[in-house]
């Protein structure tokens, strides 16, 4: 894929025996269960709290189903959610005491690790000069110099309090600068859970979205068009049928799995949205300020006319933006006539950490970065090959499906094996892995990460593939 290849790592080869156990390894397992069991122990007796199973029958009379975001209730791994108690570095404590190599990072925004010292000195001295303001602050100015300084495509942003509302933002102005209200979105990408937005459809072909759930009124969902990933004459005929106001991708899809653009598909859209005088949005949402230092779009050399950007931008606290031109940005109030507001766009904190965290993404980190990914990959690719499945990734970002198939769309994706991916993920969460709990997720790849990290991620993942092939007997 152009734009994603790098030299090759050093090759990463896990041995195994027949049940699962790896050979040569430096530390037996075993003794890191074990040892991990005495500390959970002792750590429950000390503290004299809650378990982690409690707190969930807690929960459940409070939150809807027991948690404020679906994919944490772990429905797709047949579990019940895990609670954090706290986090450092690469690894993740939960309420029991347990301690997990993390390749979740928040999904995304933890790029630097958990509880970077100079992002949380930043927050601490922000607080102390206070918390909210609902006024400007000399640090978004900062913020906002330092994002335009790396998009390609960015002269302003407005900043937001979350990727859904940057996107439902960018949607207004689509639609305020072209005079059209159709959107084109692609089967299972993620724009927030705004009510066009998270209209789906079938495979195949160009149409209508229809409602995803209960509560999305169908006239919103029938303004936008819906088509597959990778599929160009799909994009072609939305365009040609529709008086569409903008196309929204993720440059890199990474809501349903990793799965990046093919050959050309990128440069695909930027022409032919241009052709149409419909605007390109890439939501950036996951990829900005991760697989480069601007972005899909700097790694890819593609421009869109609009960027969606969050996770990374607010260094761990809630923060989001949309970039563009002056020309297109202009349009929001008070500079023009489309409005948005937000009492805590820009807040002080999550400025103070983001600012931190991308200052200290430099071309030492990107390299530092691609490097892990790459080793990461190679390793996964060597078992996928020994169990019939496939990798998908970017830099910072992978995937592994649990089918032979390559995956490039979301279709692919569906079809894959979830029952071999929830038991996949339950031998790696026994072996202290936290994964992503979904086969539709990224992990995420982050630089409190080191070649042992990975290594030992590799060697349990040996393990947990050799004892939950179906097609292997162990024993």
């Amino acid at each position: 894929m152009a734009g994603l290849s790098r030299g090759a790592p050093d090759k990463v080869t896990i041995k195994v025996r027949g049940d699962g156990t790896p050979l040569g390894g430096s530390q037996s397992e075993v003794d890191h269960r074990e040892e991990q069991k005495a500390k959970e122990e002792a750590a429950r007796a000390a503290a004299g709290r809650a378990t982690g199973a409690e707190l969930f029958e807690r929960a459940r009379r409070v939150l809807p189903g027991g948690v404020n975001s679906p994919v944490r209730a772990m429905k797709q791994v047949g579990l019940d959610p895990i609670f954090i108690e706290s986090a450092e570095g690469a690894e993740v404590i939960d309420r029991d005491g347990r301690r997990y190599l993390d390749w979740v990072g928040s999904w995304g925004p933890m790029i630097l690790g958990h509880s970077d010292p100079e992002v949380l000195e930043a927050i601490r001295e922000a607080a102390a000069r206070g918390t909210s303001f609902g006024a400007a602050t000399e640090a978004e100015v900062e913020l906002a110099e330092e994002v335009v300084s790396r998009m390609p495509s960015v002269e302003m942003i407005r900043m937001t309090s979350s990727g859904t509302e940057a996107a439902m933002t960018a949607a207004r102005v689509a639609r305020a600068a072209t005079g059209r209200e159709i959107l084109v979105k692609f089967a299972g990408a993620y724009h927030g859970h705004s009510d066009g937005l998270l209209a789906e459809a079938g495979s195949g072909v160009a149409t209508h979205g229809i409602p995803s759930g209960p509560g999305i009124p169908e006239a919103q969902a029938a303004g936008t068009v819906v088509v597959p990933w990778n599929d160009r004459k799909a994009v072609s005929e939305a365009l040609e049928s529709h008086e569409v106001a903008a196309v929204f991708a993720e440059p890199v899809a990474a809501n349903m799995g990793v799965v990046p653009p093919e050959e050309g598909y990128l440069e695909f859209l930027r022409e032919a949205t241009s052709r149409a005088g419909s605007l390109l949005v890439f939501d950036e949402v996951i990829t900005g300020f991760r697989v480069a230092r601007g972005g899909a779009q700097e790694l890819f050399g593609v421009e869109p006319d609009l960027t969606v950007m969050g996770k990374i931008i607010g260094g761990g606290l809630p923060a989001a933006a949309l970039g563009g031109p002056r020309e297109l940005m202009e349009k929001l109030a008070p500079a023009g006539d489309v409005y948005q507001a937000g009492t805590l766009s820009g807040n002080p904190l999550a400025v103070a950490a983001g600012l931190t965290t991308l200052r200290r993404l430099d071309q030492e980190a990107y390299e530092r970065l691609g490097h892990l990914t790459d080793r990461l990959v190679s390793g996964l690719k060597d078992l996928a090959g020994e169990h019939s499945l496939t990798v998908g990734s970017a830099p910072g970002l992978v995937t592994l499906f649990f089918s032979a198939l390559p995956v490039k769309d979301f279709d692919d994706a569906v079809a894959t094996d979830r029952e071999r991916h929830a038991a996949f993920f339950r031998a790696m969460l026994e072996r202290g892995i936290w994964l992503p709990p979904s086969q539709f997720e990224a992990w995420f790849v982050s630089l409190a990460q080191d070649e042992i990290s990975i290594d030992r991620t590799l060697m349990a993942a040996a393990e947990a593939l050799a004892a939950t092939d179906p097609r292997r007997k162990i024993g």
